[in-house]
């Protein structure tokens, strides 16, 4: 869970809630067992020829010295923290560029405005430079909470949008989560209190043609531009390929909470597919769920078959290409 700061008068009224997160520079590996972890004889193929790129992620810290860092859950994998409001609450995130370019944090969903839209090159938050802060505004209002037909809670993206396309393949992405006033766990826990565990997925095909590889990544020349070409199209699920997702895992019987997010082109068009179990979405049961670039969409399921179930998209090229991991479910004691 993140950790935050916020001020509260009693557990019926508003918060506002505090986030501290810098943009920082990191080596990225999209398979760090070296290996194809679902069926470890075919290898990583062609996209296992360079693993480790240069990258950015949000990274998010305890308070304004930005020195201690919040510990995120492994399943997490590439995303940026993820953020909690309850319907109703001011946000706050103060911002500090560590990277090597301007960047911004872009919120979808939350209210703001033009100062606080972190995009389109309206005011010093819409390109924050090198070394610099700035503190972002939003407004978790009944239009960022769930609707009718919603569950509890509802997820939404955040990215930098100084230059978008780029900078969502550099890894800058993040999720905020807004539950639905009166369902919060308490006044110190904006989490929904009617699951027992939520994960968040991000399927995307990182396009890593123009990005740096790190040598030490790196296992073998490409044969040829077209293979190269291909092998640097990362098919992820949280930034990793071939199962090196690991920890999502639950307890039979727990009311589990999937947020799913889908960004990219128009080859990012992806199926999610739970095996061993169904979801809930929108009031209809099914264990696939479609993704566009761009969505954003909560799904409900109760754990009931112990297992270590595969959860991947579903369209051809992409499992061959690695979008695939497990989820587990232990047995209840």
């Amino acid at each position: 869970m993140s950790v935050l700061l916020y001020l509260c008068v009693s557990a019926a009224e508003a918060a506002t809630r505090e986030y501290w997160i810098a943009a920082e520079k990191v080596e990225w590996n999209y398979a760090p067992s070296g290996k194809n972890l679902i069926r470890p004889a075919m290898g990583l193929d062609v996209w296992g020829k360079a693993l480790i790129y240069e990258k950015y992620r949000y990274i998010q810290y305890t308070d304004n010295t930005y020195t201690i860092q919040v510990e995120q859950p492994a399943w997490m994998g590439i995303l940026g923290p993820q953020l909690h409001a309850v319907e109703g609450d001011s946000v706050r995130v103060h911002f500090l560029n560590r990277a090597d370019k301007p960047l911004s944090i872009h919120v979808h969903g939350l209210q703001y405005d033009e100062a606080n839209e972190g995009a389109d090159m309206k005011g010093s938050g819409a390109a924050v430079p090198p070394g610099g802060t700035f503190t972002y505004h939003w407004e978790a209002d009944s239009d960022a909470a769930p609707g009718p037909n919603d569950p509890s809670s509802i997820v939404w993206l955040y990215h930098s949008h100084v230059d978008a396309v780029t900078e969502v393949y550099d890894g800058l992405i993040g999720t905020i989560v807004v539950t639905k006033k009166g369902t919060e766990r308490s006044a110190n826990d904006p989490r929904p209190k009617d699951i027992d565990k939520a994960f968040t997925t991000l399927f995307l095909i990182f396009n890593e043609n123009d990005r740096k590889i790190v040598e030490s990544g790196k296992s073998a020349e490409y044969d040829s531009p077209e293979e190269a070409e291909e092998g640097n199209l990362k098919h992820a699920i949280n930034g990793y390929i071939f199962g090196n997702l690991q920890g999502l895992e639950v307890e039979q019987g727990d009311r589990v909470r999937w947020y799913l997010i889908g960004l990219g082109t128009e080859v990012d068009m992806h199926t999610a597919h739970w095996h061993g179990q169904t979801v809930l979405n929108a009031g209809k049961r099914t264990d696939v769920v479609d993704l566009l670039p761009g969505s954003m969409v909560t799904v409900d399921m109760t754990a009931k078959t112990p297992g270590n179930w595969l959860y991947h998209c579903h369209v051809a090229d992409h499992i061959t290409a690695g979008m695939n991991t497990r989820w587990r479910v232990v047995p209840k004691p």
